[in-house]
This record gives structure tokens, C-alpha cells and sequence, in this order.
């Protein structure tokens, strides 16, 4: 079982490299799969807003403490702050929903999920609040002009009030990223982005390193996640079934789900992939072995810059443009 770590600059505190993503685990069976990953090994649980299963999150927390598998101390909870929340008086009270849905008295890493501000949603209205104002009748999002600096200024604030001990961003490029360090009292201690063997990032991947930012890495394995959501993902070859991948994984007796985890692993990202199966939770913690330089340099081949999470596909946003 992997028990590796990184060291988040802002606080020194100690960050899972392999943790449980919950990103379309059904709501019925989110408790239950989180509480059995912590039982597991698992000690980095991502979560969302968006991701609408919040509360059943916090269910299987709420078991795996209640039945002394472990402490609150011993688990790293991330959650991400949604697009309509971006202005500073939504940012707390967003912030707060989050942290009763999960049932916890603090976090230990809050993101900002997108660089994009979105027209405020009531939570009397529709929460999740999703990507249209409208569902209904519009097809693009309404956007908002809210500054980064803004939003990030009342991220601070609640580190200020002991609320969360990290922040960070997710989904932001280079740019974005020394625009906010010029004026950011708390660096950004993580950068959550869609990082696999077809969009490698390496130019980014450098940049945070140098900076000292930690990088999650989601979408692990590629278009699997996306088939439903994007038509141009059916037409990519599956990471999964790559022969470079599964020789690679023939070579160590791995499956491919393992050999791209610790792909990333070996470039000092985390990850948090994504399952509800005994065997597959077992399997992508299980990441204790090492790819060699000739492993690396195959799989370097596979980078093509292929992006599958873009708001310019689904909602012309071309943040990535």
C-alpha cells in the first residue's frame, strides 16, 4: 500500500499521493465506498461542490471515525469552491455549505475549481448550482466579472479564521498562476489539473515544482471519465488498452490502471482516481513499485496534448486557449 507523501509548502503539512476522487461515484453508494477506502489505506479524499455528493462524503467519514478505523487528524479532506461562488460574499458561505454537508469543523485543502466566475446561484434555488443559471432554457453559462484576486483574498480569510489549513487552485495554466503570485499573501499550495499520458504538462508540471506548488493530477487514465460527456472522447484509444501501457504493466505484473498511476507518482503528482470496486480501490493504492527510465521515456511517446475536461468544448470558454 503506497503511503507516500508531499510536503505542502504553505504549512509543511503532509499530502496523500494517492487518494479517492469522488467525482461520479452515484450518491447511493458514495458512503459506503468512502467509508471502505479509508478502511483500505486511503488518506486523501477529493471532493466538490459540483460534485453533488457531498453529504454522503461525509456519511462514510462520519462511519470510518465512528467505528476507530482512524481520527480526523489522520485523514486529508480537499474540497473545491464552485464558479458561482466566486465573489467575496459568497465565498465563506459557500465554504460553510460545504463543511456541513461534510460534516467536519475544518478542511484541509480548499480550491478554487475553475478560473471562472459564474453568476451567483442561491442555494434555495439549485445546489449544485451546475454550469448553467437556466438549465432549462440556456445554453451557455452567464459569466461574471469577479476577479481571481478577489475570490483569492477571501479564500485567505479562511485560513485566517482556522476554517481550512491549505488553498490552492485547480484547472489554472501558468499565466493565472504568476498573475497570482504577485500579489497572494497565502501561496497557492496545490494545483489540481487534468494530467494523463496524452496531455503530460510538462511545462506546467516544471513550473509548479520550481514555484513550490503541488500538483494533483486528475483524469488519470485518460478519456474514460469524459465518454459520456464528450462525443471526441469515443474517437481517442483508450490509455487503458495503449500497448505501450499494457506492455508496460505485462513487464511489472501490474494492470495499466496501476502502471499510469505510478506514472504520475513518479513525477511527484498525486492522484485520486476514481472507484467503487473492491478490487480496483485495492489495486490503485497499491502503487508500491518503481518504473524504470526506458518505462518513462516509452510513455513520454504517448503526449499529445490531448485535453478532455475544456469549458471551450462544452460551454465556449476557452480557458485553456
Amino acid at each position: 500500500m503506497t503511503k507516500a507523501t508531499v510536503n505542502l509548502k504553505t504549512t509543511n503539512q503532509a499530502m496523500p499521493l494517492v487518494g479517492l476522487g469522488t467525482w461520479k461515484i452515484p450518491k447511493d453508494k458514495t458512503a459506503e465506498v468512502v467509508e471502505k477506502s479509508i478502511r483500505k489505506g486511503y488518506r486523501l479524499l477529493d471532493c466538490a461542490c459540483d460534485y453533488g455528493n457531498e453529504v454522503e462524503v461525509g456519511e462514510g467519514i462520519k462511519a470510518a471515525i465512528g467505528s476507530g478505523v482512524v481520527k480526523r487528524e489522520d485523514i486529508f479532506v480537499t474540497s473545491k469552491l464552485w464558479n458561482t461562488f466566486h465573489a467575496r460574499e459568497h465565498v465563506r458561505p459557500a465554504f460553510e455549505r460545504t463543511l456541513k454537508d461534510l460534516g467536519l469543523e475544518y478542511l484541509d485543502l480548499y480550491l478554487i475549481h475553475f478560473p471562472i466566475s459564474l453568476k451567483y446561484v442561491d442555494f434555495n434555488t439549485r445546489y449544485p448550482p451546475e454550469w448553467l443559471y437556466n438549465p432549462e432554457t440556456d445554453k451557455l453559462p452567464t459569466y461574471v466579472d469577479v476577479s481571481i484576486r478577489e475570490t483569492w483574498e477571501a479564500m485567505e480569510e479562511l485560513v485566517d479564521a482556522g476554517l481550512v489549513k491549505n488553498i490552492g487552485v485547480a484547472n489554472f495554466n501558468c499565466s493565472l498562476l504568476m498573475d497570482l503570485l504577485k500579489y497572494a499573501r497565502i501561496k497557492p499550495a496545490v494545483n489540481q489539473v487534468e494530467i494523463h499520458p496524452y496531455l503530460a504538462q510538462d511545462v506546467l508540471v516544471e513550473f509548479c515544482h520550481r514555484k513550490e506548488i503541488a500538483i494533483t493530477a486528475y483524469s488519470s487514465f485518460g478519456s474514460i471519465s469524459y465518454l459520456s460527456l464528450f462525443d471526441g472522447a469515443k474517437d481517442i484509444p483508450s490509455l487503458l488498452e495503449h500497448e505501450i501501457i499494457t506492455k508496460i504493466a505485462k513487464k511489472h505484473s501490474k494492470t495499466p490502471a496501476q502502471v499510469l498511476l505510478r506514472w504520475a507518482n513518479e513525477r511527484q503528482l498525486a492522484v485520486i482516481p476514481k472507484s467503487v470496486s473492491d478490487e480496483r480501490l485495492e489495486q490503485n493504492i497499491d502503487l508500491d513499485f518503481k518504473l524504470s527510465e526506458e518505462d518513462m521515456n516509452e510513455i513520454k511517446k504517448l503526449d499529445k496534448g490531448i485535453r478532455f475536461n475544456d469549458p471551450g468544448t462544452y460551454f465556449d470558454c476557452p480557458i485553456f486557449g
